[in-house]
């Protein structure tokens, strides 16, 4: 026996639905960054309240900053000894 021939039923396939999704691989996102500023009054209290090993580590690092305060701090040193 012979059946009457039906057509299948209508599917979407994915890739007509969103053709560019479907071929092109998920990009990653790139990491936020945010940056801050903190005010000249807030930097001056920030390097007050800094440690002496602080000091030392940031000016072996380079900071010029830090490096002429411990040659400050030196001088200052030597001349009351």
């Amino acid at each position: 026996m012979i059946g009457p021939v039906t057509s299948p039923p209508q599917v979407q396939a994915l890739a007509a639905v969103r053709p560019s999704e479907a071929r092109q691989p998920a990009k990653p996102q790139p990491a936020a960054t945010d940056t801050v500023k903190i005010s000249v009054a807030a930097q001056a209290l920030q390097e007050a309240t800094e440690t002496q090993a602080q000091t030392t580590k940031e000016a072996g690092s380079g900071d010029v900053q830090a490096k002429r305060l411990l040659a400050q701090e030196a001088a200052a040193h030597a001349v009351t000894k």
